[in-house]
């Protein structure tokens, strides 16, 4: 029996590599077919908070996806979801709807924990992912 070393691989898609650079971590880190990805937040290309828990959900679930591809898999492969909140009850309702938009069938584990603040004051959530490339087509 081979047995084969596994390849640890850092995903920072072009436009987060100042944030690799600056902060030191990776959007997603990628080790044979499991993939860590950061917590992902609700701002636009010019690093602007959306105007709602709405449109942030929706920009990080955005972030999200295109942070999974970049590592070579795609939201169907998301096996677990943990999201950070600062008005969870509050926000629940909204923030359900729109993941549902990006899940709509074979949900992931999710965990959901209210906090206190996230790293800009107008942040409402971040969504932190796992995935296992290739497993969405069971």
């Amino acid at each position: 029996m081979t047995t084969q070393k596994l390849k640890r691989q850092s995903i920072n898609p072009p436009p987060t590599q100042s944030i690799y650079d600056h902060f030191h971590f990776s959007q997603a880190t990628r080790v044979g077919d499991m993939i860590w990805v950061s917590g992902q937040v609700g701002i636009d290309a010019s690093m602007s908070p959306g105007k709602d828990i709405e449109e942030q959900s929706h920009l990080a679930f955005q972030a999200l996806k295109h942070v999974i591809e970049e590592a070579g898999a795609s939201l169907s492969d998301v096996v677990e979801l943990m999201t950070f909140h600062t008005e969870l009850q509050g926000d629940m309702p909204t923030f359900a709807k729109v993941k549902d938009q990006y899940f709509p069938d074979r949900y992931p584990s999710w965990t959901a924990i209210g906090i206190a603040q996230l790293a800009l004051p107008e942040l409402r959530v971040e969504i932190r992912a796992v995935a296992v490339a290739g497993c969405g087509d069971n």
